[in-house]
């Protein structure tokens, strides 16, 4: 009878669902940068890329007798784009406690900056919010971004605890705001919410957006009861630090490390262990940290780390990861139409046309002979000297998106440059075509035909991350001229208040698409003065419905003809002295440039 009870008992332990699912620390290590890169993908982005959550090496943020108080680091959150999460094993029954210490430097007019994920979206949505006066308000919110504020006010560059729960059963959030560490649950919280129930929860996330407060971030545990939050569990219990369940990684990759850490046990007692299983292969007893899974390109791995206690297992846990496959594509047509997060070579040249030198995320636009893409390297992969008018074979990376762009984030470097000094002819378009093509000329090199600035505009001088719109020169169509590089000498030049063409590169906005003029001399008034100035050509019958078009001037001399398609193909080159030969050109709209005694201008030509 009294084997049986110990049996019990071992059995008992060996089903409970532990209260304490995940304590982070921030503990990764004395290099700062991106908490993705310095956690090794414990955390994983899932929105946005530019200004990275910062994970900093010290100090850590404290309170007296919170167990994840003085442990490592703090991540810093102070941009309005990435947002990143950190699962765990998910919990579809009782109440899911979080917290984290907070230390928040400033606020605005509220928004939510943690919350826990779903399967599809978001609920316990923790925020902060001026109070009028230069105080905090906090608030929670459920599975709407509508917040519930409490009443209190609390003070900047302070450190809270923050603890917010979610009851499954009845959809209701919770939060606390503490001074200390309380033992047992207040009965008021600071703000509730209610929302929809049934919720499984899987992962922690912190979010960067518009109106989110700039704070400090430690000690985050996420539990199944109060107690477990305010205290270190004395169960024993094993988890998996990286890499994060469900993670991708790079093509090529021919091993991931499996790190985790035991809580409560003594490993150098007999019996005690740790074992893991890869898929279907036999156990691998009595393994430590970290566990190496040889891998290779397109495989899936289901790991499986179990604790033993006295040679009985007393926690589980599991993590799936793949390797991605790479996909070879001739041009950067099949590269764009590509699926989003897939991996790619590019086995035909590129040539960079434009190297964005501000800024730390290293982006270059690269296109060939029918499209373009913009390089998107925080991380420095490509680390061989590159310049404007190389060529580059080989280059491997994922296809993202970032506010509709389409994006290659290098995963390889390349030896360098296929070749050098390439030279790159601007695609002719109208603001109406860019307006409603954007698409097909998103960063590559385009020349928008003769357009006027806003009269307002005018006269004044171009600012860094500044939108104006632009007007087809005699006619409606408008679009946007965007001045987004700015430490180039665009920057302060005047606006003029005569027609000018605009080179740059095609870029867009959520749908908005615009163009991105690089330098002052892009906006060029010289070849609109000739044809709206005193010497203006005139080309007849416009659109033309013939085999000849008439081009005269005040001189009459002999001019020569360039005449491009609207891709920027070049499809006539002649001299004339009135009559030019249309009858090869099909039906379209093309752009005619015209050069006499030194003097250019382009004018669209219609072929009917």
């Amino acid at each position: 009878m009294i084997k049986n009870y110990f049996l019990l008992v071992a059995l008992l332990i060996s089903s409970l669902s532990f209260g304490q699912v995940l304590e982070e620390n921030f503990d990764y290590g004395m290099t700062n940068g991106d908490l993705t890169a310095a956690s090794g993908g414990a955390w994983s982005q899932h929105s946005g890329s530019a200004s990275p959550v910062q994970y900093v090496a010290t100090p850590s943020l404290t309170m007296a007798g919170y167990p994840s108080s003085g442990v490592g680091g703090h991540a810093s959150v102070s941009g309005t784009s990435q947002d990143v999460n950190r699962s765990f094993t998910a919990i579809s029954s009782g109440t899911i406690y979080g917290s984290a210490l907070v230390n928040l430097s400033s606020v605005g007019s509220g928004n939510y900056f943690l919350h826990f994920n779903i399967s599809g979206g978001f609920t316990t949505r923790v925020g902060a919010r001026d109070d009028g006066s230069g105080g905090v308000q906090f608030g929670v919110g459920t599975s709407s971004s509508t917040l519930t504020y409490g009443t209190t006010s609390y003070a900047l560059n302070t450190t809270y605890l923050l603890v917010f729960s979610y009851e499954v059963t009845t959809g209701v959030s919770n939060l606390h705001v503490l001074t200390a560490v309380t033992p047992t649950e207040p009965a008021m919280p600071e703000a509730t919410n209610t929302g929809t129930t049934g919720r499984t929860i899987s992962a922690i996330a912190i979010r960067q957006s518009s109106n989110i407060p700039a704070f400090l971030i430690d000690g985050i545990r996420v539990a199944e009861s109060w107690n477990e939050i305010m205290n270190n569990s004395t169960v024993p219990s094993v988890s998996i630090v990286t890499p994060a369940d469900g993670a991708t990684f790079d093509p090529g990759t021919n091993s991931v490390d499996v790190t985790f850490t035991t809580q409560n046990i003594d490993l150098m007692m007999a019996g005690n262990q740790v074992n893991v299983t890869v898929d279907a292969n036999p156990t691998d007893a009595d393994v430590t940290s970290p566990y190496t899974v040889p891998t290779m390109d397109g495989a899936t791995y289901n790991v499986t780390v179990e604790l033993l206690e006295g040679g009985m297992v007393v926690d589980t846990k599991m993590v799936s990861f793949s390797i991605a496959n790479i996909t070879q594509v001739n041009n950067l047509t099949e590269l764009r139409n590509g699926t989003l997060g897939e991996f790619y070579e590019l086995t035909g040249e590129a040539v960079i046309s434009y190297i964005v030198t501000e800024g730390t995320r290293n982006q270059k636009y690269i296109q060939d002979a029918d499209a373009g893409i913009l390089i998107d390297d925080v991380a420095g992969t490509l680390s061989a000297p590159l310049n404007i008018g190389d060529g580059i074979i080989g280059l491997q990376g994922q296809l993202s998106q970032f506010s509709g762009v389409l994006q290659f984030v290098p995963t390889a470097n390349v030896p360098g440059a296929s070749s050098t000094g390439n030279t790159l002819t601007p695609i002719f378009v109208s603001a109406g075509t860019l307006a409603a093509n954007g698409e097909t000329y998103e960063s590559r090199l385009i020349t928008l035909l003769p357009v006027t600035f806003d009269g307002a505009d005018a006269g004044g001088m171009f600012a860094d991350n500044t939108n104006y719109t632009v007007t087809e020169n005699g006619g409606s169509e408008t679009t946007v001229c965007r001045v987004s590089f700015g430490d180039e000498d665009i920057i302060g030049s005047t606006i003029p208040a005569m027609p000018a063409n605009i080179t740059g590169l095609g870029g867009e906005f959520n749908g908005t698409y615009q163009i991105l003029p690089r330098y002052a001399s892009d906006i060029d008034t010289t070849l609109s003065t000739e044809e709206f100035g005193t010497s203006s050509f005139s080309m007849y019958p416009n659109p033309a419905n013939g085999n000849t078009v008439t081009i005269t001037s005040a001189t009459n001399n002999t001019k020569d003809v360039q005449v491009y398609s609207i891709i920027g193909k070049q499809v006539i080159n002649t001299t004339i002295t009135r009559t030019l030969d249309v009858s090869g050109l099909q039906s379209g709209v093309y752009v005619v440039k015209i050069t006499e005694n030194g003097k250019s201008a382009t004018k669209k030509l219609v072929i009917k």
